[in-house]
């Protein structure tokens, strides 16, 4: 095992941490600090005329400090913003012994180190809402420095800016850049939105496996385990679909899952192997229902969530308010190939896709050609949202055929910001058509497809005792999340997006080098 040498400044906290001891101070207490403000209630409450002057206790991190002789200006960061802090020698050391502030205060605290300060709420000459405090406490002691971003002669310094250490260290990203935070807040608040339209609704919230003897419900490659009891592989799941059909199958009415699927794939701006997924199945209906009770959830998680139904992302402004296009799949095709697919063989579209310079191999069956010449030439041009409907059955197992248009099936897409952000289907219900449509499935992977489905016996089980007519969709709320933040890259809206391994903790330590406080 390497030995991580360390920085100058390293060196340095942890002897101050020593003597900070040596005081008899302890930089890690354990008992309770009770705390009753943060600094935002505390702005927006300030009255000046306010007697006697308000005390407060709040906690938080050292993230700037000027000494002026005898007083300082703190500023503190707790769970909400900031705070500027008046500290003097005389208010922290009221007896003689000034040791505490010039000892303690003066050489022994850093920047990024929590401290507790109670005090009272004034506002200073220069007019900024402030804490006089009356007493200190050290709450922890940072033992690496943050990288707080200086300026001189307009210039940044030391700023945390390199996405590879932001992703890597988002627990440092949080602290030091701001907006990071308010990007999660949204995250969690555009789940919360979500869950409470669908238990308005009077969805059921359930829980289905991670691991799976069978990796059903998409056309998607898993990660493969190994269970050392049972002496099996087990596969991570790509969707909860199987599953929560099954629970249809049971009787309920509509259930929902919002948790973390896995696919062993490609990773991009776009794409991370383990996403976050909603997946809804609710009993009686079809795929027309579900456009619209899908633009009414999107509408409302984006006004409760931004105030409005309108988002920006990338200097485009995107409106969730319904009604959104609708357009089938394969007149989307036409309206930019010039191609009509309609009725057309394996073969004819093969040649098509030869025509259109696509890059196929023997493998792709005649769904993965249609879906590579929408992915080439159609998905990106669709910024507002807009369902692409009625997929041909090739590309959709598990999809109930069109009520009226032979060899199609009942499934949108929709598109947003050139990007799919939910698939949808009137659910396939005829257990003797599931198993066909299984078995061509398997024909594919014969060929070489390794993301064709794999046939689920149990479910054709479940299938036999009968399930109701159903819709089922399923959201990526990474990329919904995206959308209501403006962010142009999944890996921003993720709190630890995967990565390769740290090839060392050389590049982390030049990182530090040099962010003087």
């Amino acid at each position: 095992m390497n030995t991580i040498e360390l920085s100058e400044q390293e060196i340095i906290r942890r002897n101050s941490l020593n003597e900070l001891r040596a005081l008899g101070i302890e930089p890690y207490p354990a008992a309770e600090y009770v705390t009753n403000a943060f600094s935002t209630d505390i702005k927006a409450e300030f009255k000046d005329d306010e007697e006697p002057r308000r005390q407060v206790s709040v906690a938080g991190r050292m993230m700037s400090r000027r000494i002026m002789g005898k007083a300082s200006f703190i500023e503190l960061q707790d769970s909400k913003g900031r705070i500027q802090l008046y500290v003097t020698r005389d208010d922290i050391c009221p007896d003689e012994n000034k040791d505490l502030y010039n000892i303690v205060f003066k050489k022994l605290l850093d920047i990024g180190d929590f401290i507790g300060i109670e005090g009272f709420v004034f506002r200073t000459q220069m007019g900024e809402i402030s804490i006089h405090a009356q007493r200190l406490t050290v709450l922890a002691k940072s033992l690496k420095p943050l990288p707080i971003v200086k300026y001189k002669d307009g210039v940044a310094f030391d700023s945390f800016e390199d996405p590879e250490l932001r992703y890597r260290q988002r627990y440092v990203d949080l602290v030091v850049n701001e907006g990071i935070k308010d990007t999660f807040i949204k995250r969690a608040a555009v789940i919360k939105t979500m869950r409470s339209v669908l238990d308005e609704a009077g969805y059921t919230e359930v829980e289905t496996p991670i691991l799976q003897s069978i990796p059903g419900g998409a056309s998607a490659r898993p990660f493969i385990t190994h269970h050392n009891s049972l002496d099996v592989d087990l596969y991570l799941r790509i969707a909860t679909e199987l599953y929560l059909k099954r629970l249809i199958v049971g009787g309920f009415e509509g259930v929902y899952e919002i948790g973390k699927n896995f696919r062993n794939e490609g990773m991009d701006k776009s794409h991370n192997p383990e996403f976050t997924c909603l997946e809804l199945y609710v009993q009686y209906k079809d795929y027309n229902w579900m456009m619209s009770f899908t633009e009414q959830l999107l509408e409302r998680i984006a006004t409760t969530v931004n105030g409005s139904d309108e988002v920006v992302v990338d200097g485009k402004a995107i409106s969730f308010k319904a009604p959104y296009r609708r357009l089938p799949i394969l007149e989307a095709i036409q309206e930019k190939t010039g191609y009509d697919l309609n009725g057309k063989s394996e073969d004819e579209i093969r040649q098509i896709c030869k025509a259109l310079k696509l890059d196929i191999d023997d493998s792709m069956g005649k769904g993965k050609l249609i879906d590579e010449i929408f992915g080439e030439f159609c998905e990106g041009s669709y910024i507002q949202p807009t369902f692409i409907t009625d997929y041909p059955e090739e590309m959709s197992p598990l999809t109930k055929t069109h009520r009226s248009k032979p060899g199609l099936t009942e499934r949108f897409e929709l598109m947003v910001n050139g990007k799919e952000l939910a698939n949808a289907y009137s659910e396939l219900n005829d257990p003797i058509d599931q198993e066909k449509r299984f078995k061509e499935q398997m024909q594919l992977a014969d060929k070489g497809d390794d993301e064709a489905m794999i046939i689920d016996q149990d479910f054709l089980r479940a299938l036999q005792y009968g399930m109701p007519p159903t819709s089922g969709i399923g959201i990526g709320i990474d990329r919904l999340v995206m959308l209501i933040t403006g962010q142009t890259t999944i890996q921003e809206v993720l709190f630890f997006p995967q990565m390769r391994p740290e090839k060392s903790a050389k590049k982390e330590d030049n990182a530090e080098e040099g962010q003087a406080e």
